[in-house]
């Protein structure tokens, strides 16, 4: 780290990246219709690749995030205030996952739909902190080194063995828990392998926090992440292949065939070699702001693209229904709203805050003496009528 500040400024603004290429991406990929979904045209090909590097860099940069600030509290253990955070941070993420689901109108009916119990990046998120956390106290008192290296060696299994635990039905599972586990059900993400992504962004945050003073800290990181980003998207699956004529073993022919875990954990790296090489540029406060205001951003998108709560969101009225002449200016747009309306709560949410707590304390002393007599006026009525059918004595 350059000896200016603490904070990892590059990071924040990788976090703003993959937030704006979530919100084109789901956008597009919601409303554009099949029929220009054409692989053999250059630009679209190439759209669909940078969308798939969204979420690995997405969870890499949450688990950075998260172990970096764990890390460098001075208290340790339970006594590191970060834990408690974290643990609140990490619920919040599941209550508000399972709160977009909601659909009032089917609440009104007394039904709540299957989709409420889908999986959904916030889940996988939160998860991913309490996991980081457990891992984090059960290391405490080890040696420093154990814990990047468990970090890194989950990692490492999770893509291994995804073809094991992806073939698996879990339907001894209820729904509720299985959907964490597989898509079957329809759940977009699931802790597995995706959990491998965050737990590496915590290990790369250790080795920064490790090798903070080292005078060509920037220089050998993003060599040394060009030279691995490069030889896991080209040559990876060609070692599996390998591996797996030398051993025989079918698992690593099983991820030479599919090996998108390693290729795109390449394109992590590159991404953090890039926003690395040119952080000296990304330290704008709008830019800052919007790495910072991802939750924000993440639920104003989803309400408006799906309609939360209502079910009445643009996915709704134009699923894959629009050209790319009228989808790729209105992705513009809606990305320009979201991120606007955003940082419009962020700079006013002490104040929505306090003005909510007056509203709920001005209605409890408006309700609370009407409760109360109420409660009176039932207790006497049902102590009169137990009296009546002699259920208990005068």
């Amino acid at each position: 780290m350059e000896k200016k500040s603490a904070r990892l400024y590059f990071i924040d603004a990788m976090r703003a990246w993959a937030i704006l290429m979530m919100l084109q991406g789901h956008f597009v990929d919601g409303l554009l219709d099949m029929g220009f979904r054409d692989n053999s045209v250059e630009g679209y090909t190439i759209w669909k690749y940078f969308r798939g590097i969204t979420a690995p860099v997405f969870f890499t940069v949450s688990g950075f995030i998260f172990t970096y600030l764990l890390v460098r509290a001075p208290q340790k253990g339970f006594d590191n205030p970060r834990i408690k955070k974290g643990v609140r941070r990490g619920l919040q993420l599941l209550l508000i996952g399972y709160l977009l689901r909601v659909n009032l109108f089917g609440l009104l009916q007394g039904e709540i739909y299957d989709s409420f119990y889908l999986v959904d990046v916030l889940h996988c998120i939160g998860l991913s902190i309490l996991g980081i956390i457990g891992l984090y106290l059960l290391m405490q008192n080890r040696k420093k080194w154990l814990f990047p290296m468990v970090l890194a060696s989950i990692t490492f299994l999770l893509f291994l063995l995804e073809p094991l635990y992806k073939a698996f039905s879990y339907s001894f599972l209820p729904d509720a828990l299985s959907n964490y586990f597989t898509k079957t059900n329809g759940s977009v993400f699931t802790i597995f392998p995706w959990f491998g992504y965050a737990a590496f962004g915590g290990f790369l945050s250790l080795l920064f926090t490790r090798f903070k003073d080292f005078k060509y800290l920037y220089p050998v990181a993003i060599g040394a992440a060009m030279v691995f980003g490069i030889s896991f998207i080209f040559y990876s699956s060609d070692l599996f292949l390998l591996i797996s004529r030398f051993t025989g073993i079918q698992l690593f022919a099983d991820i030479y065939f599919n090996n998108y875990l390693f290729i795109r954990l390449g394109d992590v790296f590159l991404v953090f070699a890039v926003f690395m090489l040119f952080r000296s540029f990304l330290t704008h406060n709008t830019l800052i702001k919007i790495g910072q205001s991802t939750l924000s951003i993440y639920v104003i998108h989803f309400i408006i693209l799906y309609g939360s709560f209502t079910g009445l969101g643009l996915y709704r009225f134009f699923h894959h229904s629009l050209t790319p002449q009228v989808v790729i200016p209105s992705a513009l747009i809606f990305m320009v709203i979201c991120t606007y309306t955003a940082l419009l709560y962020e700079r006013h949410k002490a104040t929505l805050k306090s003005n909510l707590l007056l509203a709920t304390g001005y209605v409890r002393t408006k309700v609370e003496p009407s409760y109360l007599n109420a409660s009176k006026i039932v207790r006497v009525s049902l102590g009169r009528l137990l009296r009546l059918f002699g259920l208990v004595k005068n």
